[in-house]
């Protein structure tokens, strides 16, 4: 059984490794903001425990123990966001810190049956993909808002930055999951959008667009 800080390590380190393969301790230490040598003591902890590889100068990987406990504790995660969200009417920006601590509840058995009902979701609150029990993640097909062009349409089904500010912003201008919308005009200058939403004109930064997702249809 993995402590808190070490749960939070792995996910941290899954997360990276999304963007960087293998991943760099100074790249952890920036994530979670602590200093490199704590970082360095605590990788050594979860090499011992067979969690990650570690390489000097190379950085660090998930091994597939490591990385199935990483991928449950992003399952719990969403799943308590799914939670928060559709049945104690939380928003969308309030549920990322409550979730954090609810994740590391160890009962598989209540995970199971937190799941079940809530009828097995498939992505969470921001319109992340939910893992099963298995670690398996449902296929997500969709594109930056700000690689969109003129005409182009589609759905709202996610978004990659999830700052309370940043969704507090989407959600005073309506563009909130299943929303659909239209690219009428992309600003050459800045590269901002002009969109139809809902038959109402908006305007978007190029900063804000690039961190919505679409699903183009």
């Amino acid at each position: 059984m993995q402590s808190y800080t070490e749960e939070n390590y792995l996910k941290v380190i899954y997360h990276l490794s999304e963007i960087s393969h293998p991943v760099q301790t100074n790249a952890i230490a920036d994530r979670i903001q602590t200093k490199a040598a704590s970082v360095t003591d605590m990788i050594k902890k979860l090499s011992e425990k067979e969690l990650v590889h570690y390489v000097k100068y190379q950085g660090v990987t998930l091994t597939e123990k490591g990385k199935l406990t990483a991928i449950n504790i992003v399952r719990k995660h969403r799943l308590w966001e799914v939670f928060l969200v559709d049945k104690l009417n939380f928003k969308w920006d309030e549920v990322h810190e409550v979730a954090e601590e609810l994740e590391h509840i160890q009962s598989n058995l209540l995970i199971e049956r937190l799941d079940e009902f809530l009828d097995y979701p498939k992505v969470d609150p921001h319109g992340d993909p939910i893992p099963d029990k298995n670690g398996n993640f449902a296929e997500m097909t969709f594109v930056k808002l700000s690689k969109l062009k003129n005409g182009d349409k589609g759905n709202i089904t996610g978004v990659s930055e999830h700052s309370s500010p940043f969704l507090k912003h989407l959600e005073k201008l309506g563009l909130t999951l299943g929303k659909r919308v239209e690219v009428i005009d992309v600003v050459e200058f800045d590269g901002s959008v002009e969109l139809l939403l809902e038959q109402e004109k908006l305007n978007i930064s190029r900063e804000v667009a690039k961190h919505i997702l679409i699903t183009k249809n």
